[in-house]
């Protein structure tokens, strides 16, 4: 079997990073069996679907390295639906709902004071042609319900073994709206059928749809593909993810500074596990072992530590030149265009302190820059202290004779903090703050020594 899948988002949206978790197993399932990952918008939802959102999709899918074999949109495709639809009519599988909107939300009012779930009660199922006139000649709107055959459903699942679903608890479901638009669970059946997809690996939140498609395969004639459904993404605390976790779009992760590789190798392993311990793979890897065998059942927790982790591995894996490249649009953002030379000192700085591309900004920012804004807790807490600026001031007068590499200058502070009788940390916090503006940076001699003699004596002058 010539194994074809497909990842089908609706652009109402920008790509979330659960989507993309669901699309790169659909792409790596196609790889490593060398079948065909297909893309295909559901855009079908005319009033929210946006074409901006259609571009962050491809857009994202392109940055996360995966291609696409085949491409098709919905909305290109109405006619085929209809087609389809009237093979259903002819068939006796479908019928005309005439029910207005006030009278199914009456209907969902009572089911809900008697805390029992909806079900449509299938009103409109046994109407006459006669009754069908009538109402068309009031100029009643309608809907096209598909009637659910008695029995069960069994769906096979390939995570979770089998489903079974007693049919009389699914409703006669809505095929196409009252202004034809086709449903999702129509239009998703027609083109799987005819896209020729053989597995189908999406969220579990779509397994209470799968009976309803599952007896339209079975209306039409069509061959069922296999399914895998796959645990939902939840965040630390065990709940539904939230922006707080993570939960956000992937251009949100692209422009923070995350690598698409770190990122691909982080999705890979939300929900699946490849037979050791190792965390650290290529997309090649990940290609070569992947399987839905080696997918769990139970929900994945996003662990945004772990993307730090696999991002700042990756970073580190970059040669100080490519970091170079990649690290000049965070900086320039901000209106700053380093000097080359100082860049890649800087890289050597601070390449292994990054854990993701825009912290060089927050992490190095005041290489580049004439005019240091200071923490203002610690501020005050240093620079209103006399005595401090006054041990500030004489440090800078004995800096300026002493060689302004790494060795010397720790050599120096550590004498210079005995000869006085205090401590390394009552010279290195206010010497820092003084040179960066804040308590937290790379190696203080590090910074010195990349700061330059002529930036280090100006600096420590400033708050005095």
């Amino acid at each position: 079997m010539s194994v074809r899948v497909r990842f089908a988002p609706s652009p109402t949206g920008n790509l979330h990073i659960g989507g993309a978790r669901t699309a790169l197993f659909n792409y790596l399932f196609a790889r490593h069996h060398g079948g065909k990952f297909i893309l295909r918008i559901e855009d079908t939802d005319t009033t929210r679907s946006k074409k901006e959102y259609e571009e962050n999709i491809l857009q994202s899918l392109k940055w996360l390295r995966m291609d696409w074999d085949e491409f098709y949109r919905q909305s290109e495709r109405m006619g085929i639906y209809s087609e389809y639809l009237e093979k259903l009519k002819s068939a006796g599988k479908v019928y005309k709902c005439f029910c207005t909107k006030a009278e199914l939300d009456e209907k969902r009012r009572k089911c809900d004071l008697m805390k029992r779930p909806y079900k449509y009660d299938g009103k409109c199922s046994g109407l006459s042609a006669e009754e069908i006139k009538n109402l068309e000649a009031e100029g009643r709107e309608h809907v096209i319900r598909f009637r659910i055959e008695p029995g069960t459903t069994v769906i096979n699942d390939l995570v979770r073994g089998a489903i079974s679903f007693d049919n009389k608890d699914l409703d006669d479901f809505v095929l196409t709206r009252s202004d034809g638009v086709p449903t999702y669970n129509f239009c998703v059946v027609i083109d799987d059928a005819l896209m020729d997809i053989t597995h189908i690996i999406r969220g579990e939140d779509h397994i209470s749809n799968t009976p309803r498609q599952l007896q339209i395969y079975k209306a039409l004639g069509f061959k069922e593909p296999f399914f895998a459904h796959i645990p939902l993404i939840i965040g630390a605390d065990k709940a539904k993810m939230s922006k707080r976790d993570g939960g956000v779009a992937v251009t949100d992760y692209s422009g923070a500074g995350y690598l698409p590789e770190a990122t691909v190798n982080f999705l890979a392993l939300l929900g699946c596990s490849y037979g050791s311990d190792e965390q650290v793979y290529s997309l090649t890897a990940l290609i070569e072992k992947f399987s839905v065998e080696h997918i769990n059942k139970s929900p994945a927790v996003f662990d945004m530590n772990k993307l730090e982790w696999l991002n700042g591995f990756y970073i580190r894996q970059k040669t100080d030149g490519e970091l170079a490249g990649l690290l000049t649009p965070y900086l320039a953002v901000k209106g700053i265009t380093p000097d080359k030379t100082k860049l890649a000192a800087v890289i050597k700085l601070e390449k292994e302190r990054l854990k993701k591309l825009g912290d060089i900004v927050e992490n190095a920012g005041f290489f580049f820059t004439d005019h240091l804004e200071y923490d203002k807790d610690a501020y005050e807490k240093f620079f209103k202290n006399s005595g401090v600026l006054a041990l500030l001031g004489e440090y800078e007068h004995e800096l300026r004779h002493i060689a302004f590499d790494k060795a010397s200058l720790e050599v120096f502070t550590r004498g210079f903090v005995e000869k006085k009788g205090l401590k390394l940390k009552d010279i290195v916090h206010p010497v820092r703050l003084a040179l960066t503006g804040k308590l937290v940076s790379a190696g203080l001699f590090e910074v010195m020594e990349t700061l330059g003699k002529d930036v280090v004596l100006y600096r420590l002058n400033q708050p005095r």
